[in-house]
């Protein structure tokens, strides 16, 4: 397995011939002009996981490409072709298999509605199982090899990160979500990772891939 961290949210992974890409929003422009992709995942709606001006260009270079999207995002994205992709859902792609876990963004603020989060579990005989869990820290799926975890976000702090990725267990990480962060709060929110949890985090903003 190959990961990729392509800025933000989006997330390349190379399993085998597949493809698969997470979350492509409008805080990363790194995932523009792709092709060849098997799959297209979105976690939720918030535009920094799915970039409405970019989306059409992405799905009309990538027309063989499953997409399978958190249920409410057709509803206010036009997305034709997208399959609604609930927590406790399955997907076969090949080898492939594609898990929903969760179902809700998290609180952001007890006046703001939630909104749906579907968590994405991907796995493959022989290959590491890999955990994106968009905007959300309360869904704990076992068996995580590889965790991309929030680094920062409105609704988020590092007492709670630390405690996922203690609870996940993964053996290796990387972060996600840095968009709204400097380069002194990523280092602060790594460093800490690294020291306060079993999981190894690897710095993936060079755009070289992970190779698990």
């Amino acid at each position: 397995m190959n990961i990729t961290h392509l800025g933000h949210a989006a997330v390349l992974l190379e399993i085998g011939d597949v493809r698969i890409l997470l979350d492509p929003g409008n805080f990363s422009i790194r995932w523009h002009g792709l092709t060849d992709l098997d799959a297209i995942l979105v976690t939720h709606s918030h535009p920094d996981h799915i970039d409405p001006a970019n989306i059409d260009a992405l799905l009309a270079a990538n027309p063989q490409a499953k997409v399978l999207v958190e249920p409410s995002i057709p509803d206010t994205v036009n997305l034709p072709e997208a399959i609604r992709f609930s927590a406790g859902d399955t997907y076969t792609l090949g080898p492939v298999t594609i898990q929903g876990v969760g179902g809700l963004h998290a609180v952001i603020h007890r006046d703001i509605p939630r909104i749906g989060n579907v968590g994405m579990v991907v796995s493959s005989e022989g290959e590491p199982t890999f955990f994106h869990p968009g905007d959300m820290l309360d869904t704990t799926p076992e068996g995580i090899d590889v965790l991309a975890i929030p680094a920062h976000g409105p609704w988020c702090a590092m007492k709670e990160t630390i405690d996922f990725a203690r609870t996940i267990g993964a053996t290796q990480g990387f972060l996600i979500h840095d968009g709204l962060i400097n380069e002194r709060g990523w280092a602060l929110t790594y460093g800490r990772l690294n020291e306060m949890t079993g999981t190894r985090f690897t710095d993936l903003r060079d755009g070289r891939p992970l190779v698990v």
